[in-house]
């Protein structure tokens, strides 16, 4: 509900959001729970951060999209080019459908750009 009352991204209560998905974790604890959790760790303390945090969770997610597609993301925001498209890749071999692997394919395209013109 947070996020979607903000009336633009920047305007998002990232912090609030964290600290709801810590109070949801006290409550369950799940390896899910944490990666989204994430992300509001990286909006608010860096994706170095959110690596840190969705490190531990590598072999119980290992099967799991999302997780490579979020830590292909944070690696990429830090400059890790080659870890991020194996990330991505794997997010990729494990797509259920068409859509969520062309969504990564988009992340491959942007990294290649990136790394052109860096």
């Amino acid at each position: 509900a947070l996020h979607a009352r903000a009336r633009t991204p920047e305007e998002t209560d990232w912090e609030e959001i964290d600290l709801l998905y810590q109070m949801l974790e006290s409550q369950t604890p799940s390896p899910v729970i944490t990666l989204n959790r994430s992300v509001a760790v990286s909006k608010t303390h860096g994706p170095e951060a959110a690596l840190q945090l969705i490190a531990p969770l590598a072999e119980r997610l290992s099967g799991y999209f999302y997780y490579h597609g979020v830590r292909g993301a944070y690696l990429s925001e830090i400059g890790r080019a080659e870890e991020a498209r194996e990330a991505f890749d794997r997010a990729i071999a494990l797509a259920r459908t068409p859509a969520e692997a062309a969504h990564i394919r988009q992340h491959l395209d942007r990294l290649a750009v990136k790394n052109r013109v860096d």
